[in-house]
């Protein structure tokens, strides 16, 4: 499966955002700034997540982007599925009744075996995605880095959005 880049800078966006302390907000442009990410298309990309209740958005002169749940109730699939929808990235097109090797309509009336598993697999992929918070990506970092995300955060100079 291929997700869009713009998937690994939410994630990573998000993941950031986590790490500050409670109530304190990131514009977009310093989460670019961090990232060194073209910040006026991260915008527009963070916008998906706001809409998506993962964060809240904030203007004036200490606006910015905060988690708009905290981090144990904020699944990477939430995040995911903001960005790239729940579709599954598996059509099935039935080429199983096309071309010389074409099976007859009675031999497919049930889902092809090769799509139930593609969908089986998307299915395992999203219970997995499901199963993370951003609690649980904080839990996995070294202890010094928060502290660090919040150093470098805050030595970013504020752009307005």
């Amino acid at each position: 499966m291929k997700l869009p880049v713009s998937t690994e800078w939410l994630l990573h966006c998000a993941s950031t955002l986590a790490q500050l302390d409670p109530g304190a907000t990131a514009s977009a442009a310093q989460l670019a700034d961090y990232y060194d990410l073209p910040a006026p298309y991260l915008a527009k990309q963070l916008q998906a997540l706001v809409r998506a209740g993962v964060l809240a958005a904030t203007t004036g002169p200490r606006g910015g982007f905060r988690l708009g749940r905290p981090p144990g109730e904020v699944t990477l699939l939430q995040i995911v599925e903001a960005v790239d929808g729940a579709a599954s990235p598996y059509e099935c097109r039935e080429i199983r009744m096309r071309g010389r090797g074409a099976l007859p309509e009675e031999d497919c009336q049930e889902t092809c075996v090769l799509a139930a598993k593609m969908y089986e697999a998307h299915e395992a992929w999203r219970r997995s995605l499901a199963g993370v918070t951003l609690a649980d990506i904080l839990a996995g970092l070294p202890d010094t880095i928060p502290a660090r995300t919040r150093s470098i955060i805050a030595g970013t100079p504020r752009a307005p959005r």
